[in-house]
């Protein structure tokens, strides 16, 4: 099936940023969903609170490649607390939109990126709600069945 793939996604897709491991990441976190295949593994630098470098690994399609590329220069120079903000929504208005079907990649992006944070927040046992970090993923979209 051809997807209608705005020209911001195919740029992220075919010149993905920020692609790579961050060896001794402050924070790393991966996510995944056995329905679609798409496995995101994001790594963060933090210094003085602000992620400093972002890096990312994605096995999956086009729309998982571009959201994770489009998710870490979103949050890249920023505060940890900005990061904590992206919603999936946010990556596909920078994109300039997604198929409807590839939104679940974007939940992910979303997910990963929180996954990151929450283990840079485990590992320097900074304090932290809970609910911050409860899981949807692609569950909760039906576009993977």
């Amino acid at each position: 099936m051809a997807m209608n793939y705005s020209p911001l996604v195919m740029d992220h897709f075919q010149n993905p940023r920020n692609v790579g491991k961050i060896e001794n990441a402050d924070g790393v976190g991966e996510v995944g969903n056995a329905k679609c295949g798409d496995i995101m593994k994001i790594y963060l630098k933090i210094e003085n609170d602000i992620i400093v470098d972002v890096k990312f690994n994605t096995f999956g399609c086009a729309s998982a490649i571009a959201t994770s590329s489009m998710a870490t220069e979103l949050i890249k120079g920023k505060p940890v607390s900005e990061a904590l903000e992206l919603t999936n929504r946010a990556v596909v208005e920078a994109l300039g939109g997604l198929p409807a079907v590839k939104i679940h990649c974007s939940v992910l992006a979303e997910e990963a990126v929180k996954a990151a944070v929450k283990d840079y927040y485990d590992k320097n046992g900074i304090e932290y709600d809970p609910e911050m970090f409860k899981e949807g993923g692609c569950a909760h979209c039906c576009h993977c069945d």
